[in-house]
């Protein structure tokens, strides 16, 4: 088991728009399992290379018992949209109401340069949306009106890890339909 520290909110990687993979080797095969299984064991419903501090367009998702992960994702979303509690491991403990499409459809390779097209509604749309969304350096907190968004950040300030660069206690994050995003 590779389980990595995930990078906690301020910290710069997280807004910083990742780099497309070149590369489907060696490398990229550890990261997505560095990937896979430090989302397993947070848990969460899907994690983006810039939680751990990798600038590369790979994420993984685990939403209804299907595992996986897609490297370099291009989004197709529709015009229906829905707000639900959303949260993220790397804002721990907290959760948002957050608009998102009801529908995606994430076309990109697997880490063998392989094409692969996921397509989803609501949980998995609000997931591969949330984790594209990491790693064009946008985090969810983003996408809510300014009144939300200002109470998000109070509450942000307010939490015990706020100003960590990396948690040194496992905290247990807000479960939103069962997972933090």
């Amino acid at each position: 088991m590779s389980v990595k520290p995930i990078r906690l909110f301020g910290d710069p990687v997280l807004r910083t728009p990742a780099e497309p993979v070149r590369d489907f080797d060696k490398e990229l095969r550890q990261l997505v399992k560095d990937l896979t299984d430090t989302m397993i064991d947070a848990p969460g419903a899907g994690l983006a290379a810039p939680q751990l501090g990798v600038g590369l367009r790979v994420f993984t998702y685990y939403v209804d018992d299907v595992l996986g992960h897609l490297v370099n994702p291009t989004l197709d979303l529709s015009d229906e949209q829905e707000t639900g509690d959303e949260g993220c491991l790397s804002i721990p403990g907290l959760a948002f109401p957050t608009p998102r499409a009801v529908r995606a459809v994430a076309k990109g390779f697997n880490m063998h340069g392989e094409p692969i097209t996921v397509e989803g509604t609501h949980l998995l749309a609000r997931c591969v949306q949330h984790e594209t969304d990491h790693l064009d350096g946008i985090i969810f907190i983003d996408r809510m009106d300014p009144e939300q968004r200002k109470a998000a950040m109070k509450a942000i300030r307010e939490a015990e890890w706020f100003g960590d660069p990396v948690p040194q206690v496992k905290v247990s994050p807000h479960r939103t339909l069962g997972k933090a995003i």
